[in-house]
This record gives structure tokens, sequence and C-alpha cells, in this order.
């Protein structure tokens, strides 16, 4: 028996096209399908979701979260941050390591409602034994190690490396050059977390490549990717060049308003958007993928350019072929979610706060064209951009 689903009278996003388009969408055994080859099923078996007055998006992907819950401190429960927050797939960005990710796929990966991909931590433990994982370069991951389980483990996407201050100690940018020196080997992107050097982002960013990622790209802290006139500094100009991407990273103390903004003043560069969200920010400053993107809307991008940033972008950067997207034959993640209107006052990692006028708000969150949450009360005051 066919699996038939018809997804009704919703505001559809198609962040391919960047467009807003009320209609519905067919699901068919877990992918998107033409709705008339839908309704050629038996009519009673045919479901149907009435997405009136919300809006439908390919499912929102957060590529930085930390969600190895009860073994990292920083661990949060995934599917409380994904699912049921609208986002159907989370990369967790460096939180176990080569000695340590069985457990965490034992454990949480396959656990989880929501999908769960990960960045592999360049240091062998991972966050499993403090945060600063970086200062002994013995416990640097092998090229071998490295190439045996990226060959076995196809949810790993890449490597992850913290660059700051209080990761590395002493260890300064040797850690990013051994990640250089496996990325290369096994063609894979590194993701980088930048904030406190040293190292310095003038030695940090010649060593990145092609389809690498700057991740807390937008932080308020001394010695960022803008200078003090409000230009990027050349590296980081240059790395874009190359197709190095930036991504927000949202975290305790890693996203800036006054930053988003000069970078928006004389910046038309795509980016994705990330919360770094674990246990002690979840309530506040970052709240969810949702709440972040809301910070987004209300700084002026579109809300075709911030589910873009979620989706599409997002599934690219980590080459998910299957997702981020509405195509016929493509996976049937889907995120309903609805516009809240308001005045909310939300603040950035500096402690600044913005006037919010409408907030995104999850509805209902399908995997493979299942329901995997649904919020029973529903969203009022809702209105179409």
């Amino acid at each position: 028996m066919n699996e038939a689903l018809i997804i009704q009278n919703g505001l559809v996003i198609d962040p391919e096209a960047l467009t807003i388009i009320e209609k519905d969408i067919g699901i068919l055994n877990g992918r998107f399908a033409p709705v008339e080859e839908v309704l050629k099923q038996d009519r009673n078996e045919i479901q149907y979701i009435n997405a009136s007055g919300y809006y439908v998006s390919p499912g929102f992907i957060d590529l930085h979260a930390h969600i190895f819950k009860d073994y990292t401190e920083l661990g949060i429960d995934a599917d409380k941050v994904g699912v049921e927050q609208g986002v159907t797939t989370i990369v967790d960005a460096g939180s176990s390591g080569y000695e340590n990710y069985n457990l965490f796929k034992e454990e949480i990966i396959n656990t989880s409602k929501t999908e769960i991909l990960a960045f592999l931590n360049i240091s062998r433990k991972g966050l499993c034994h403090g945060l600063s994982e970086l200062a002994n370069l013995e416990d640097l991951m092998t090229l071998e190690e490295a190439r045996e389980i990226f060959e076995k483990e196809k949810s790993i996407v890449g490597l992850k490396a913290r660059m700051s201050g209080s990761v590395v100690k002493d260890s300064g940018i040797q850690p990013l050059k051994h990640a250089r020196n496996i990325a290369d080997h096994l063609h894979k992107p590194i993701m980088v977390h930048i904030g406190n050097p040293p190292p310095n982002l003038q030695e940090i960013f010649p060593l990145l490549n092609k389809g690498d990622i700057v991740t807390h790209a937008f932080h308020g802290k001394k010695h960022g990717v803008l200078n003090e006139t409000g230009e990027m500094i050349p590296e980081a100009l240059s790395a874009i060049g190359r197709g190095v991407r930036f991504d927000i990273g949202h975290g305790t103390s890693s996203f800036s308003y006054r930053t988003m903004r000069r970078f928006k003043e004389k910046y038309d560069i795509a980016f994705t958007i990330s919360t770094d969200i674990y246990k002690k920010n979840y309530s506040h400053p970052v709240g969810s993928l949702m709440v972040t993107m809301s910070k987004l809307l209300a700084l002026g991008y579109s809300l075709t350019e911030v589910v873009a940033a979620v989706t599409k972008w997002a599934a690219d950067t980590i080459h998910l072929t299957e997702q981020g997207t509405l195509s016929y034959g493509a996976r049937a993640d889907v995120t309903i979610f609805g516009l809240e209107e308001g005045n909310s006052l939300l603040a950035d990692s500096e402690g600044d706060e913005l006037t919010c006028h409408q907030i995104l708000t999850p509805y209902m969150t399908l995997r493979t064209g299942k329901v995997a949450y649904k919020k029973e009360d529903g969203i009022k005051n809702i209105r179409a951009l």
C-alpha cells in the first residue's frame, strides 16, 4: 500500500525560487510528488493536513548544535531543539570525537526522532573531557583514524576545529593545520569556530578552502571578520572569494546585532543560520532555530532569505542532495510554521535587545512524510507576509 498525503492550502516557501505561493503539496511514500499523482491513489487512503494560514517549507536544518546529552557539559536533548522546534535535521558540531563517536551514535543518533548528523571533532575526545580539547596536540585524531571512521560512518559530514584561545591554549594554529591535512586527504569540509584569539583570523582564513564553514562569523568580539570601519578584513574577503561559507552559530557569546547590521549594510553574501544551542543557552539568549531566524527577520532579511538559510543553503553546505528542496522525488521532510504577531524583545549574545514584531513559531514537523511533532493548541494571530 502506498502512503499518500496532501498538505493543503499552505503558504509554500520555495527556497530555490525564493517565492511564497499558496498551494497544495503532495507526498507519496515519504517523498515529494505531484498532487495529481497522489490523487491517483485510493481516495480512502490519502491523508490530508490543513495548513491554511501557515507557512510550509522544506525541513529546517540546524548546522551547529550540541546534543551529546549526559556525556558533555553542553549536551541538550536533540528532539527538544529538533523536531519539536520545526528542525528536521541537526548537525552536532564537534561534541564527539573519534574515541566516543560510537557512543554518540548509540545514545543520540539512534534514539532521536530528529535526523542527527555530525561534524567530528579533530580531537579524539571531542567535548567529553572539557572545553579545551585542542590544548594537547597528542589528542589530535590521526589521518588513519579519520579515514577509518569517515569510511564507516555516513552520518559524519565533516571536521570541527574550535580555534579560539581558551580551546587551543598553547597549541596555536597547529590543530587547524592538522585538520587541513586530514580534510584534504578525505575531501571533507572543516567547520571552524572563531572567537577570541589566539590564533588570529589572519592565520586562520588562509588555511580555509572552498566548502569550509566559518561559524560564529558575526560575533561581537574584537578581532572579528569586520574591521573598525565595517569593512571585511582582506583575509575573510579572500576566503569568501574561494568559496568559504559563513554561518551564524548564535550561541551564548557569538552573535552580535551590531556586527550583523554592519555586514548587511555593505555585503550581499549568503550565509547559513544556526543556533550553537546547548543546555545553558536554550532559554536565553538562543531559544531555538526559529527564534534565531526571527532575529534575522527583524534585522531586515526577508522570510524567504531566512528560510533558504536553513534549508537550501544549509543542505548545499553539507552536500545533502535530497534535503532543503521541494523537488519531486526529494525526501519529504517538512516544517510547517506560523508567524506570531506582537512585540518581543530578543537579545543577542552581547545583551543588546531588538524588538521583533514577528516570531516564527513551530506548528508541525514531518520526517520522510510522517508527522514527527504537532503543536496541539495551534497558533493565533497569524498573518501572511
